[in-house]
Formats: C-alpha cells, structure tokens, sequence
C-alpha cells in the first residue's frame, strides 16, 4: 500500500500495478480499492497500463475530511495523478464516471484522455424525483446508523435484483459494504441531477462513453445525451456487458482508445 494526500490534507491509499502509461481507476458506489472485482480489473488493465486503484475518501484505507463536497474528491484525482508522474488516463466506472467527467473539465492538460462506463446520472425530471426520495430514505437510515438496510435500499432502489440483494448478508464482503454504507451519501450527491449537459460541450479531452449492452436503459440514454454533448466523444454499447463489466472485455478498448 502506498499513500498521498489530497489538498485538504486527507491521506488517500493506493496500490500499483503493471507498466505502461499511468491509468487512474475510479471506482463506483460500494467499492474499494481491495474488493475482489476491482482488484481483478486493475491486474488485467495493468497488462497493458500501470494501474493507480485508490481508495476514494471514506473508502478503505483511506481518510474522510469533512464535509464531503465533489470539489474535494477531484481534488483527490489529480493528487493520485500528481503521484503518476504529472499526466494520467482517467477511467471511471459509475459514479467514478462522474468523477472522471468532472476531472476532465477542472483538471486541464494533467487529464490526457477519459473512458467513462454507466455514468449513472438520472434520465429526465421524473427520475429525479424517485431519485431524490431515494436519497432522502437513505439518509434517514444512515442518520439513524443503520448502515445494513441503508445498503439494501439503495442496491434494490438502483434496480439490483431484489434476490441478489437478500443473499448479500450470507456473502463474506458483506461487511465491509455495510461499513462503506456512509460514502452512499457522496455517490448519491454525485448521481442526483441530470447529466450536465451545457457544461460537458467544453470538454476539451478525447472522451469514450461505454454503456454495457444489458445496463439499465436510463445509462444508455445518459450515455447518449454525454456522446452528443461532449466533442467528438466516441460512443460505444458493449455487447454482452451488464453494469458489472469484465474487464477482460473492456481491455482492447482501452488499448484502442488511450493508446491511438
């Protein structure tokens, strides 16, 4: 484990893998830098790049200054791309895709190209309201310190399969997701508005939007309305592909477009 620290002063953790260009994964809701998924993608993409899998603020190892703003999480992306040398590939997955987005707007030349998966933004004002009384439930709970069922919420108000979510407490990380419970609030505040649509026409980065094939619908329509927005942004559906990528599968596309 390697660590640096943020603006702010919060000490963020990461790991390193592989060779190659410098690569800053950005996970979503409920990840950290060791569970298991996100460690088998960060060891497949470091075949080709060298990996930075941080801890995002509240996650892990590392720390969580209060109070959470987004500002300080891109503040926490370009500390882990001052740590790869200065310049990195942005990878972002959910509502790391958000943060990716947002890194490629403040952060200038330091961002040199961004793959963005699911960015899971709401699709219209309606969504915006189930979204916000989503939120609101899950606030309360966590409020209330009851991290297990705030969890359950939000996976089953996200869309999880309601089986998938009862089994989730027989399974070993189920801890650790219930002690990740308090980051819902920040990924919830990245993902509550629409995409911003006016703001990513000034995107001046080469930017790739993946949607996976079998996503939720309301992700291929944001994904489409970014494409249209940001300049010469590639779109791509991934055939297959559900919000749990393979990273098998992203991998030629991730030589395809940050190596061009």
């Amino acid at each position: 484990m390697k660590t640096t620290q943020s603006k702010d002063g919060t000490t963020l953790a990461y790991d390193v893998y592989g060779n190659g260009p410098a690569l800053i994964y950005i996970t979503g809701a409920s990840c950290h830098r060791s569970f298991k998924p996100i460690v088998q993608d960060a060891k497949i993409f470091a075949t080709e790049f060298t990996v930075y899998n941080y801890d995002r603020r509240g996650r892990g190892n590392s720390e969580n200054t209060l109070p959470y703003t987004m500002e300080r999480e891109i503040e926490d992306i370009e500390a882990m791309i001052d740590s790869a040398g200065g310049t990195a590939y942005l990878y972002g997955h959910s509502s790391g895709a958000v943060l990716a987005l947002e890194a490629a707007l403040q952060l200038g030349s330091k961002v040199q190209k961004v793959i963005m998966y699911d960015a899971p933004y709401v699709r219209d004002e309606e969504k915006k309201v189930e979204y916000n009384q989503l939120s609101q439930k899950i606030n309360k709970l966590l409020d209330k310190g009851k991290n297990a069922e705030a969890m359950s919420t939000f996976l089953k108000g996200i869309g999880m399969p309601k089986v998938f979510v009862l089994l989730l407490p027989l399974l070993p990380g189920w801890r650790t997701m219930k002690a990740l419970a308090p980051t819902l609030a920040y990924d919830i505040a990245l993902t509550q508005d629409m995409p911003p649509v006016e703001r990513a026409t000034r995107v001046s980065v080469p930017t790739q939007i993946i949607v996976g094939e079998k996503s939720p619908s309301s992700m291929h329509d944001v994904g489409r309305q970014l494409a249209k927005a940001i300049p010469n942004a590639k779109f791509v559906q991934l055939a297959g592909q559900d919000h749990m990528v393979n990273g098998k599968t992203l991998l030629p596309l991730f030589s395809g477009f940050f190596k061009k």
